[in-house]
């Protein structure tokens, strides 16, 4: 742990020097009487009532509604990337689905390796799967961007390992995400923004409001809808000046069309005094277009489609995601223990179709329009739990006992598309997926679990949980976690955690199989290949040394110091350590000899390159979390609220698993250097966020300054690695309350108009430079932003 600090940049020590400043002030300023307290009461990682921030044993990050609405994005992702210094959120562009589905990371660790609650159930993951060469290569997260903001109160981000607590995913941590509840008030709001380059316009139109349900309940709404153009900082093409476009911009980079509905529903019912019925359930639908890689309209010396496109064209890879979810449970009190009983339901599916391509095996014949088949997840879960405060005497408080059940039944289902699409070379852009690629797997699975937590002493609280799993794939597995929280002082204290974690194995990463074009590096120029992606069960990737996929197993230890010397100042500072073992990754794209070629094209396979996904490393991260928030009384009820947010992130390999051996018999790596780097480099080594939050009367202003630290874009070659160095990015905006219904909004953000170093042309990693920007960098590279809101609310 030492080794963390010492490399963390000098910057941490001037935010903690601040802090103690701030701190010395606060006792000065601060009265006694004031109530209006920083910290707030959360329900993540705890099975106590009443647990504030202050007294949690593990770092918990809660982000209001206002902090929310406070940037130009509408994008749940994108704004917890810039409020939360351990989140990194990047906007991959022509990947396929990962552009409509980008994926998030907490502490540089796979998306897949946080779980997502919502009001502290299971929230169900996406269908789609990342493939292709940006972060997260190879997870199906949750897609957090169809949550819309509009439903959301509050979010409570645990960031520590809670297997032992809620199973399987929750490496990194957990994002709760807290709905409005309740019948009074409401508030409707239009948006409208547009980037420097006057791209990327948007409009949105969000509300919410409730309903009483007789004198006991209550139900509530909350609708968004957006449209919002594509942004393109994609550079001319100077290729060859053969082309009918020569010199002119044919490629399309950067944020795609994207058109999401929203609707969230959020209810609850009192049937006595000691029962409670509630519910809450989703509907959403997002139509995204995104730009494939531009085909020249030569390829080689022939013209690629003479009769269609004769001057080349632009696959455009048309999806729409819906999501579902229903959860309906009941909830009360009996004989001591409070007890919840629940169902949940909840599905996503990917349909994509091609636009403005050709299948060149098909020739003049060749439509242009193509139906590339469907993914879906889908889960279906019951819990129980129970839990009550047990007085034990020689504790200074109640001991609470927590028990749980969870039965869960996952499905994933692969649709084929229609046969233009996969015949011969099939659809350019992204060929369909085949009928021998189309079915439905599932599993089940089982989990008991015990939570034990308590005040000690008056200085000492603690906890202890262990939880048992039984998946009907690949057998049992048990996590265990211990906690404790020491106060010196009430303003002082010493908190820690131990715990072991997992995380199955998803069915997209064990059943996931297309053949489709890649766009590969040979011998220095970037060709189209054809590329299988085989499930680790099918006989092609048994053939090429793949074996059954295990459970990823963790370990943390995290310890932190919290100072609270005031209602008005705050900071922690939060070490921590993860080991993961037999980390699942993608394979790398394996350019198959002739004789493997064979192979696979006995199976009916005919590919010049393949993959699967393979437990492929044990890694160790490393860092530091520091937190800190002063408020600033000033005359006439105004304020300041001043945020330093800080992570430091190392990740290193331990072990990197064998090699098969068919594959080193032909000088191949299943996973080769920049497989390995992406999880090591790819995400900004540290992350700094300033912001400061100005109110007085109807008037609200608020700046926030984050720095992105180093990252790096590995190549299999060394020498054509792109060091990335730190950027700083400023957000500025304000708001009015007119009357006391309407409030007037406007900002900027990246007010100094920020972009990305551009990918260098070495090795022709900017396609000749027509793509410009790498999809790693963590602010995207779109520039500056402007946007209004107008809002009303009563």
């Amino acid at each position: 742990m030492n080794q963390t600090l010492r490399h963390a940049p000098r910057l941490t020590v001037l935010a903690l020097s601040l802090a103690g400043a701030f701190s010395a002030h606060a006792q000065t300023q601060a009265p006694a009487a004031e109530e209006q307290q920083i910290q707030q009461v959360v329900v993540t990682g705890t099975y106590t009532k009443n647990r504030r921030t202050l007294d949690s044993q593990s770092p918990v990050d809660v982000i209001g509604a206002k902090e929310l609405q406070s940037t130009g994005s509408t994008e749940l992702a994108t704004v917890l990337g810039r409020l939360l210094p351990s989140v990194n959120f990047p906007r991959p562009s022509g990947a396929d689905a990962s552009d409509a589905v980008r994926p998030a990371q907490l502490r540089g660790l796979s998306p897949d390796q946080v779980l997502v609650l919502v009001n502290g159930k299971r929230r169900h993951t996406s269908a789609v799967i990342n493939v292709n060469g940006t972060l997260g290569r190879g997870s199906a997260p949750v897609d957090l961007n169809a949550i819309p903001l509009e439903a959301i109160d509050h979010i409570e981000v645990l960031r520590d390992g809670a297997a032992a607590q809620y199973g399987s995913d929750a490496i990194a941590g957990v994002i709760n995400i807290i709905l409005k509840k309740g019948a009074k008030g409401g508030d409707v709001e239009a948006g409208w923004g547009e980037y420097q380059k006057h791209d990327g316009k948007q409009w949105t139109l969000k509300g919410s409001t409730g309903f009483a349900l007789g004198d006991n309940g209550w139900v509530r709404l909350a609708a968004e809808v957006a449209d919002k153009d594509p942004t393109n900082r994609a550079g001319a093409d100077f290729r060859n000046p053969k082309e009918p476009l020569y010199g002119q911009v044919t490629q399309r980079l950067g944020d795609p069309e994207s058109r999401p509905r929203t609707l969230f529903v959020n209810s609850q019912y009192r049937i006595n005094d000691d029962l409670e019925w509630y519910g809450f359930a989703n509907y959403g639908h997002r139509y995204t277009s995104a730009a494939a890689t531009w085909r020249t309209a030569y390829n080689g010396g022939a013209l690629r489609s003479p009769t269609i496109f004769p001057n080349g064209f632009l696959p455009l890879e048309d999806s729409t995601s819906t999501d579902k979810s229903v959860v309906t449970g009941l909830r009360g009190e009996l004989a001591g223990w409070r007890w919840d009983a629940s169902l949940n339901y909840g599905s996503n599916e990917f349909k994509l179709d091609l636009d403005n391509t050709i299948n060149q095996t098909l020739g003049a014949a060749s439509p242009t329009h193509f139906h590339a088949g469907s993914l879906q997840a889908a889960e279906s879960q019951f819990n129980l739990d129970v839990a009550r405060e047990v007085p034990v005497s020689y504790f200074s408080g109640p001991l609470t006992v927590a028990l749980g059940y969870e039965a869960r039944h996952e499905t994933y289902k692969i649709g084929a598309g229609e046969e233009a699409s996969w015949t011969g070379t099939g659809s350019q852009g992204f060929a369909g997926f085949r009928p021998e690629n189309a079915g439905k797997n599932g599993r089940n699975n089982q989990s008991l679990y015990l939570n034990l937590e308590a005040d000690v002493t008056e200085q000492l609280s603690a906890g202890l949980g262990v939880r048992h799993e039984h998946y009907t794939d690949f057998g049992d597995t048990t996590s265990a976690k211990a906690s404790a929280r020491y106060a010196f002082t009430k303003a002082l204290s010493v908190r820690g955690t131990a715990s072991t974690g997992f995380r199955a194995p998803s069915l997209a990463q064990q059943d996931y199989t297309i053949t489709t074009t890649n766009f590969m590096v040979v011998n220095g120029v970037n060709t189209p290949v054809e590329t299988g992606t085989f499930a680790v069960g099918s006989r092609a990737a048994s053939a090429l040394g793949a074996v059954p996929l295990k459970p990823e197993k963790a370990r943390n230890l995290s310890i932190g110091v919290q100072y609270q010397p005031s209602a008005y100042f705050t900071t922690s500072v939060d070490l921590y350590r993860i080991d993961i073992d037999d980390r699942i990754l993608f394979s790398a794209n394996l350019q198959l000899p002739d004789a493997l070629k064979a192979i696979l094209a006995a199976q009916g396979y005919t590919v010049g390159a393949a993959r699967y996904f393979t437990n492929a490393l044990d890694t160790r991260t490393k860092g530091v979390d520091v937190v800190s928030t002063y408020r600033l009384p000033l005359q006439q009820g105004a304020r300041v609220d001043f945020t330093v947010g800080y992570n430091y992130n190392q990740n290193d390999v331990r072990r990197v698993a064998a090699n098969p051996a068919l594959l080193t018999q032909y000088k191949l790596l299943l996973v080769d250097r920049q497989t390995i780097n992406r999880t090591t480099v790819g995400s900004p080594k540290d992350k700094l966020s300033l912001s400061t939050d100005y109110t007085r009367g109807q008037w609200n202003g608020r700046a926030v300054v984050t720095r992105y630290g180093r990252f790096t874009v590995p190549q299999n070659d060394a020498t054509l690695d792109q060091q990335y160095d730190p950027q700083w990015v400023l957000d500025l905006s304000a708001s009015v309350k007119v009357d006391r219904n309407w409030r007037l909004s406007a900002g900027v953000d990246n007010v100094t108009n920020r972009y990305p170093a551009q990918i260098t042309s070495k090795g022709n990693l900017n396609n000749g430079g027509i793509q410009p920007y790498s999809g790693f960098a963590p602010n995207g590279f779109n520039g500056r932003f402007f946007y209004a809101k107008a809002g009303y609310s009563w």
